[in-house]
């Protein structure tokens, strides 16, 4: 049995590696013994992540990439699959926040678009195609509650941090729907594509936000950078080769609640 958690010999794209969810994730799927490539426009960040990874006996390779820009993207493609070959897993983590409030500009929410929408779509279609092409893979979308169920407004009744971007709930829910899209596209060619929809992360928020997060949480407390790991790697692993087009939210049971 850990032998199907196991991502010996698989070469692994984890795309914005230096961030909240990322940094732990880029460590729990190199812990599970896969070589990792992270990428995102920060190199000098990803730099720091590879060699602390590296220092720590994993196989980590810092990449820098563009994700709205499609020629970028297949400039990545081409340099990992000259060194490595064809990606066995990618995970999708990779996101734009240029919307700070409900009023953000139009301009704003297409540069969102651009990125966590077209490039995300572009991402399955390069990589994902890729993968049909060697006839094995899998694809995990990180995606999150907040494309799952309305802004929860009273949280934050008197915290300063009210004022929630449309954006964010639109890109989140369609990643769902487009997880289950490419799940039927590439599940005959044996790869498989997940979402992942975790909940509120801590981050020093004001107390009395994260007193009323955790109080609407089954499990009492917000998420921390070791509690997404697991199910990725699970999702990317063999233990999980039966299972596709799904959402599965690591909420801490704040959704079924």
């Amino acid at each position: 049995m850990p032998s199907l958690f196991s991502l010996q010999n698989q070469v692994v794209l984890l795309t914005g590696a230096a961030g909240l969810f990322g940094r732990g994730l880029a460590r729990g799927v190199a812990e599970a013994d896969a070589t990792v490539i992270i990428a995102s426009r920060n190199a000098d960040k990803l730099r720091v992540v590879a060699e602390e990874e590296t220092a720590r006996g994993h196989r980590v390779f810092a990449e820098s990439f563009d994700q709205g820009d499609e020629a970028s993207i297949v400039a990545l493609k081409s340099r990992i699959e000259e060194r490595f070959g064809a990606v066995h897993g990618l995970v999708n983590n990779s996101v734009l926040r240029p919307m700070k409030g409900a009023n953000g500009s139009a301009a704003e929410f297409a540069e969102s678009m651009r990125i966590n929408a077209t490039g995300v779509m572009l991402m399955h279609r390069h990589f994902g195609q890729s993968m049909a092409d060697a006839g094995r893979g899998s694809i995990v979308n990180i995606g999150s509650i907040q494309g799952m169920i309305g802004p929860g407004y009273e949280l934050y009744k008197d915290t300063a941090m009210g004022d929630l971007p449309p954006d964010y709930f639109f890109h989140k829910g369609g990643l769902i729907n487009l997880t289950r899209f490419y799940a039927a596209l590439y599940g005959p060619k044996n790869v498989r594509v997940n979402c992942l929809s975790p909940g509120g992360f801590f981050n020093h928020q004001p107390e009395l936000f994260v007193q009323r997060f955790s109080e609407h949480t089954m499990l009492g407390r917000m998420a921390d950078d070791t509690d997404l790991g697991g199910a990725v790697v699970f999702l990317l692993s063999n233990a999980s080769r039966y299972i596709t087009g799904v959402n599965l939210p690591v909420d801490g049971g704040y959704t079924a609640k």
